[in-house]
């Protein structure tokens, strides 16, 4: 008998192991973290992952870590999801919705950047998904954007200045990430003789986050920004951001004062901590965590800011919103511990 049957549940709320889950776009690295998280999700069945190039295809042959973990295939059909998670590239979300008629229950995570900055599509408004700043509103939504990956360590490096309109000087950013950040499919910048021992810069002052990062830091309270100065780079390694951030202070607060404020802005955020020591990216890696670091040098606040960028800053945030829009622990499946050496 169907457990939802014996046991009737309030309308977001399902029955244990109940959550019917779907993935559109199931081949890419996101996915495969997507996939390694919810199989291990208490509350959730995966029925479909969905790839128009891999039908049929074992999902453990693509994603080999998950070898022995499920007999999935891959198909090009969903049945009935309570919810589906897009993991599609630029301008695919909006097209897969135009195409299909999902279920009117079914609730979207789309991790691509379709909605993120147009929010109403299809019938649909996508609440921007950065829990730390929107948790009740994703609480009510059946629609949510995830940020995207650099835009989460940024934002959650400003968000406590912004909410007290405390930037005013032009913000400098400097941010690294892994390969992974790239994309599954091999390029000419994530080739491995390329990348290796390698660090380079790309889109400097026009990186396609900044806008998602402005319109956050408004809606935060920072109602005119001043310029933002974003130089992202690549680095040699996999997985993780590493961005270091810094504007002039203007001494409204003392340091001792921004540093404790930092703290109780994030107190209730489960996986946002601040650090009283200098922070590294190993802390985070394979964790839904994200570390901040604040120091002070000639008249600047400085801000470290680390995630994992397919975790924290991708599927395990797209996880962290499930469980948000279903009435769940905000945490569950989400304990990940990295290792540090």
């Amino acid at each position: 008998m169907n457990i939802k049957e014996q046991h009737p549940q309030p309308a977001n709320i399902p029955p244990l192991g109940g959550i019917r889950g779907a993935i559109v776009g199931g081949t890419g690295y996101t996915a495969g973290e997507l996939l390694r998280i919810l199989l291990n999700h208490p509350q959730v069945n995966i029925e479909s992952v969905i790839s128009s190039t891999s039908v049929g295809i074992p999902i453990a042959e693509m994603h080999r870590d998950l070898l022995g973990e499920t007999d999935l295939r891959f198909t090009d059909t969903f049945n009935n999801p309570d919810v589906i998670f897009l993991c599609l590239g630029h301008g695919l979300s909006r097209a897969f919705l135009d195409e299909n008629e999902l279920p009117s229950h079914c609730k979207v995570i789309d991790l691509g950047n379709d909605f993120r900055n147009q929010p109403d599509y299809a019938g649909r408004n996508f609440i921007f998904g950065l829990c730390e700043l929107n948790r009740e509103k994703i609480r009510e939504a059946d629609s949510v954007a995830n940020p995207g990956c650099f835009a989460t360590s940024i934002m959650l490096a400003l968000l406590p200045l912004a909410s007290k309109n405390l930037l005013s000087e032009d913000v400098h950013i400097h941010a690294i990430t892994g390969s992974t950040g790239a994309g599954k499919k091999p390029v000419e910048t994530t080739h491995f003789s390329y990348r290796d021992n390698n660090i380079s810069i790309y889109k400097p002052f026009t990186h396609q986050h900044l806008e998602e990062i402005g319109n956050t830091l408004k809606s935060a309270g920072n109602a005119e920004l001043p310029q933002l100065n974003f130089v992202p780079m690549r680095g040699d390694f996999t997985r993780g951001i590493f961005a270091s951030i810094y504007t002039k202070w203007d001494n409204s607060m003392s340091q001792s004062e921004t540093i404790d404020f930092y703290k109780k802005y994030y107190e209730a955020s489960p996986f946002v901590f601040v650090s009283d020591e200098p922070i590294s990216l190993k802390e985070v890696v394979n964790t839904n965590k994200a570390l901040l670091h604040i120091e002070f040098h000639n008249g600047y606040i400085h801000i470290t800011s680390i995630l994992d960028n397919l975790i924290k800053g991708a599927s395990g945030q797209a996880v962290q919103n499930m469980n948000l829009m279903f009435g769940l622990d905000e945490t569950m499946g989400l304990k990940l511990k990295g290792s540090a050496f």
